[in-house]
């Protein structure tokens, strides 16, 4: 079966499942794994790889920048920038910051982490000096939700964003009320962290749930590959699940060429509801 792949508003094709960096980049002693998880999941058609400036202060990038060495070409490379760095000289700086962490001249996407201070109109305008000094290709958000969406879309030059990236996973619905039908009308694609509900003290029922356990006996796959299945289903979300061990990199991997039938997409939908009104947007 063919891997799922996500379209980008300029046109530029992504895997639908990506690789996350968070909580990457703490422990020297885990770098050797950690590079070499990045690698196999190149290998294995996750080409895009997520990081930020904020990730272990720059030791997730430390990491990624070692795992793409000599294989930038084959890469889709994001990174985030903080808040406070996200206008004027302060963006400019960052960037050539991450990009020499990265050990590459130029990043496919740049992200804006959250919102902060820092008016959305100084953030675009830095966006679009990067790009012009060819540093970024493109650039985006992360954790916007639909108010600041529409506020940045009011912004000239502000409907070029290429994703929102925000917190979403089965245990986690809220985006669903207003925040994706918004990006799905806009034609954003949103990119979705966390998709196995799990990342540092971060821990829902998802992967033991009854209805995801059953659903991946009967494929005879995990848990986690029908987690991902789902938030994937609807060729408008990319998931950048995190993984170190082998085995969890495989299984992430091959839950790319993974659709769920309508019956299991109810089952799961029974098990954790789709919201019914406007829900704060989940950040962690």
């Amino acid at each position: 079966m063919k891997a799922k792949t996500v379209q980008l508003p300029d046109g530029t094709t992504v895997p639908a499942i990506g690789q996350g960096t968070w909580y990457m980049g703490e422990r020297n002693s885990d770098l050797r794994a950690e590079v070499k998880a990045l690698q196999q999941g190149l290998d294995a058609g996750m080409t895009l790889i997520d990081t930020a400036e904020m990730y272990a202060d720059g030791g997730a990038e430390r990491v990624v920048g070692e795992a793409i060495s000599g294989r930038r070409d084959e890469v889709f490379l994001v990174s985030k920038v903080y808040p406070h760095h996200a206008g004027g000289a302060k963006a400019i700086a960052a960037c050539e910051q991450s990009l020499k962490r990265l050990k590459t001249d130029c990043l496919d996407l740049y992200l804006l982490h959250w919102r902060g201070s820092i008016p959305l109109h100084d953030t675009v305008a830095a966006m679009e000096k990067l790009q012009q000094s060819g540093k970024i290709r493109r650039w985006g958000v992360s954790n916007l939700d639909t108010d600041d969406m529409q506020a940045l879309w009011k912004i000239p030059g502000g409907n070029a964003c290429m994703t929102n990236q925000v917190l979403y996973h089965a245990a986690a619905r809220g985006i669903e009320f207003d925040l994706l039908p918004w990006c799905e009308e806009h034609g954003v694609p949103v990119m979705a962290y966390c998709p196995l509900a799990q990342a540092g003290k971060l821990r829902h029922d998802v992967l033991t749930a009854p209805v995801m356990q059953e659903i991946a006996k009967t494929r005879g796959v995990s848990s986690a590959q029908i987690a991902l299945a789902w938030v994937i289903r609807s060729g408008n979300v990319i998931a950048i699940p995190k993984a170190v061990q082998p085995q969890h990199v495989k299984d992430n991997a091959a839950a790319l060429t993974i659709s769920l039938t309508e019956d299991e997409i109810a089952r799961i939908d029974t098990a954790f509801p789709a919201p019914k009104h406007k829900m704060p947007l989940d950040m962690v």
